[in-house]
């Protein structure tokens, strides 16, 4: 019997499975008079941000920093925490082809979610339809480390049960996929859902 290539597949959740409208945040910029890219630099500044997907803060008291960061530029605390509110709403789009090919990944081997993600991600999770789409889900909001600290991608593979050097890990960020194979894992640079085929080709039977 052949030897398959890997135990488990650990992928990564935004930029792989779900992607954002590009123009998202900077349409809610234009509508409150504000330049491009605004709300993501206050959003996405790096301490906040390591903040909210370490578990440091809340999913909800990330976006109250936000709004009070926001509240200069926007004239008030209560337009800042109105554009806040409006970007909340926003969804992004989960890709079924990246799907359909983790579906069958799991026929063979353990598929698990890894997200540098807020403690929002579980209901988000299910408001999208992808609450029983993976083995496990590893969101680092809950363990208090994020990619690309090697001891994410330990726990994601403990998580099912496999040796780390046993897995395939998949991200769109370099620098993630970097860490991942100098932790022993093997790891691909998402960058289309034929890369990733190609990848797992030896798993879909």
């Amino acid at each position: 019997m052949e030897t398959l290539p890997f135990d488990a597949v650990l992928c990564d959740f935004d930029g792989v499975v779900h992607r954002w409208d590009p123009d998202g945040m900077n349409a809610l910029d234009r509508a409150w008079g504000l330049a491009e890219g605004t709300l993501a630099g206050v959003a996405f500044e790096s301490e906040l941000l390591l903040a909210a997907v370490t578990g440091q803060l809340s999913d909800e008291q990330w976006r109250l920093r936000i709004a009070d960061d926001l509240s200069p530029v926007c004239g008030s605390a209560e337009r800042a925490r109105d554009l806040v509110a409006a970007w909340n709403t926003l969804t992004g789009q989960v890709d079924p082809d990246v799907m359909d090919v983790l579906a069958q990944v799991r026929r063979t081997v353990p598929v698990v979610l890894v997200s540098n993600a807020t403690t929002r991600l579980e209901s988000y999770l299910a408001e999208v339809g992808l609450s029983e789409a993976f083995d496990a889900v590893v969101n680092t909001s809950r363990v208090g480390v994020a990619k690309p600290d090697p001891r994410v991608f330990q726990l994601a593979a403990r998580r099912v049960g496999v040796e780390a050097g046993r897995c395939l890990f998949v991200d769109d960020t370099a620098g993630h996929v970097v860490a991942a194979r100098e932790a022993g894992l093997s790891g691909l640079h998402y960058q289309h859902v034929g890369q990733l085929r190609d990848a797992v080709a030896p798993l879909l039977g």
